[in-house]
């Protein structure tokens, strides 16, 4: 057997000594299917893997794990599933979602994370551009699967799997095994495609994120989707390899109350919550008792919510940074080192983080924020892409597309490279001012984009969502941007401010700030 302990132990005192004494330890022969459910099954099979709580809970053992995966292998393989072969798992949170990714590397093939709000075209363009044929669904998922051509449909609970074991197939580090599809917060959704290493690279930060996961009692869950790097790699199979239980809860919409309730009934002490879930339970003035961790990811917190996250959960909010293409790069934790405020962590072991010029030399300023080559969770490619894998690369570095500089240590994040505003010769990186907004009570959700300007190039325009019981007008205008005059720099007032309804948001809980740019300049064009 080949069970693993959490990366990171013994447990460090000190951030330098981790990162002193980590090495990679990645094998020649490596499964993810073995490393999340095979060896646990074989050494453990009563061990709790999944809670699921949409109903009546139903827990799901490594050892039910592993047949339900079997039974799924042998029937992808009747079907003539081979190695390499693209498979769907159009499935939200739960135990056949886990079973249908470890019954697909099981044959060496490639599992395709797909969401199950995704509508006919975005589906259509995933699995087309990936080739697959077949995609592992639940009943709702067939009826979103009947208008594409040649793709067949298999809801694994629907009963007929064979019975029997199936052993999962000699891979290696680098074999394909995961091509899970960028948010499209830039572009078009491309096609990140990861091998089997994908797991191991990502556990040190995920470590790191939960304040060294897998003690005694710890128990993980996020109102992530599990079709996205973040709910899928970041909580699910993390937790699955380090023994620690998953809970699953399907919801339809998050909410407070459901939130407490999860967390409440699956006794959760470790989450990760996205910063749109946290501004949510802030507006509602959420506390959350029993909880050891809770990291953070996607967009950079600011002080007032790493302070407020003390008061509401009794521990420090740690933050993680990644992508789909390079995920759990750098991270807080709080049981090693103070957070700093307006930052993203320190780099986690096994990874070196640069900032770095156009020419690819790292700076001492601002810079892209780049990650170098031979990384753990590095993806291998964008799938048939090759001209945009080559440009995602900048000599021994790959570049995130995201702006930041060192800080003492820490990463301090500026902005995506196009979101930073040039406005009378300063360059303006957005998160901050967002950050700044987001503490004033009249505030629920903020988007901030520079605006063409003929004067000063661009200039600050910020798009304000208001909690219940405040109005907009052009007074609570004035005060907004008098509130980031007097706390910011005098150039990074926003010079105007607009009140929507809601933001454009990916479904991972992003703002799309190219639609606000887009809206910024239509407004510029028309005036």
């Amino acid at each position: 057997m080949s069970i693993r302990p959490p990366l990171l132990r013994p447990l460090p005192e000190t951030y330098d000594g981790m990162c002193g004494s980590f090495r990679w330890d990645i094998p020649e022969r490596l499964n993810m299917a073995a490393q999340v459910c095979d060896d646990w099954a074989a050494r453990d099979p009563e061990r709790v893997a999944i809670i699921d709580l949409t109903g009546a809970r139903r827990e799901t053992t490594y050892g039910a794990l592993r047949r339900m995966a079997d039974g799924l292998a042998l029937d992808l393989a009747a079907r003539g599933v081979q190695r390499g072969d693209r498979v769907g798992v159009l499935r939200s949170q739960d135990a056949w979602c886990a079973a249908a990714h470890v019954a697909i590397w099981k044959l060496g093939a490639v599992s395709i994370p797909l969401f199950k709000l995704f509508q006919r075209d975005a589906l259509a363009s995933r699995v087309g551009d990936a080739g697959a044929r077949l995609v592992v669904t639940d009943p709702g998922g067939v009826d979103l699967l009947a208008p594409l051509e040649g793709v067949a449909a298999l809801v694994p609970e629907a009963g007929g799997l064979p019975e029997g074991t199936f052993e999962a197939v000699e891979t290696g580090p680098e074999t394909p095994a995961v091509l899970i599809y960028t948010s499209g917060t830039t572009g078009s959704p491309k096609g990140a495609l990861h091998g089997h290493r994908m797991l191991l690279g990502h556990l040190p930060g995920v470590e790191m994120s939960h304040d060294f996961l897998g003690q005694e009692g710890d128990c993980l869950w996020t109102p992530a989707d599990w079709a996205w790097i973040g709910g899928l790699f970041d909580v699910m199979m993390p937790g699955l390899a380090l023994g620690v239980p998953v809970v699953a809860a399907r919801l339809a919409k998050f909410t407070p109350d459901e939130c407490l309730r999860v967390l409440r009934e699956g006794a959760v002490r470790n989450v990760f919550f996205p910063p749109t879930a946290l501004r949510m339970l802030k507006a509602a003035d959420c506390r959350l008792e029993g909880l050891r961790s809770v990291a953070s990811g996607g967009e950079p917190l600011g002080a007032e919510m790493l302070d407020w996250g003390r008061r509401a959960f009794g521990v420090t909010i740690n933050e993680f940074y990644g992508q789909t293409e390079c995920n759990m790069v750098a991270s807080s934790c709080a049981a090693l080192f103070a957070p700093r405020p307006g930052c993203i962590g320190k780099p986690a072991p096994g990874f070196e983080i640069g900032v770095i010029d156009g020419q690819g030399q790292e700076t001492e300023g601002e810079g892209d924020i780049a990650i170098r080559r031979g990384a753990g969770s590095m993806m291998l490619e964008y799938w048939n892409r090759p001209e945009e894998t080559a440009a995602k690369f900048r000599g021994d570095w790959l570049v995130t597309g995201d702006r930041g500089m060192w800080d003492g240590g820490f990463l301090r994040f500026a902005g995506r490279e196009d979101d930073v505003i040039t406005s009378a010769g300063y360059r303006i990186g957005p998160a901050e001012i967002e950050d700044c907004l987001l503490t004033h009570q009249a505030v629920a959700t903020v988007g901030v984009v520079g605006k063409p300007d003929a004067l000063r190039t661009e200039i600050v325009k910020a798009y304000v969502v208001l909690k219940e019981g405040h109005a907009p007008g052009a007074a609570l205008s004035r005060e907004l941007q008098d509130y980031v005059k007097a706390r910011l720099a005098s150039y990074s007032y926003p010079r105007e401010v607009d009140f929507l309804e809601a933001l454009p948001m990916t479904v991972t809980g992003k703002v799309i700030r190219r639609e606000l740019r887009a809206r910024a300049a239509a407004e510029g064009a028309g005036s």
